[in-house]
């Protein structure tokens, strides 16, 4: 496990072109937090703040983010919370509960902006799979095999 790394969080209307090391940037008007991998990797996360994205929490002193940092699109696939200015690390997710967790928030989505579940099966169907596998099988073929 990584040692614990602190953070430091600005309040800025708009993100910089150059984000520091270790510093969390929270721009209320845009409703987004950016920050630097915690792992060193150098990519830029971007957690969007909404009802069905992530939460800001702001005690007066510190920040955390809810749920936790999962970067299972890049090279580092690292995990971690953000909770009072401090990176919590965690396991890393196997494919399937990254599979899982990203059908979970489509649907959480879908519900929420009561968007058409076609649209919804579209997007559940794609993830994991590859682009000659994707016409193959039926939608609830994909999705069971996701899920169990």
């Amino acid at each position: 496990m990584k040692p614990q790394t602190n953070l430091i969080h600005e309040f800025v209307e708009y993100i910089p072109s150059d984000l520091r090391d270790n510093t969390i940037y929270v721009s209320i008007a845009f409703a987004t937090v950016m920050h630097k991998c915690c792992c060193g990797c150098g990519n830029e996360v971007v957690t969007p703040l909404s009802p069905t994205d992530w939460k800001l929490i702001f005690d007066g002193q510190s920040i955390s983010l809810d749920p936790s940092i999962g970067n299972w699109s890049y090279a580092c696939q690292s995990h971690y919370w953000i909770k009072n200015n401090r990176v919590r690390w965690v396991p890393r997710w196997p494919k399937e509960k990254i599979n899982s967790g990203r059908i979970h928030d489509l649907l959480v989505k879908e519900k929420h902006y009561n968007s058409e579940i076609t649209n919804v099966k579209d997007s559940i169907a794609g993830i994991g799979e590859s682009e000659d596998n994707k016409s193959k099988k039926s939608f609830w073929e994909k999705l069971k095999n996701w899920l169990f």
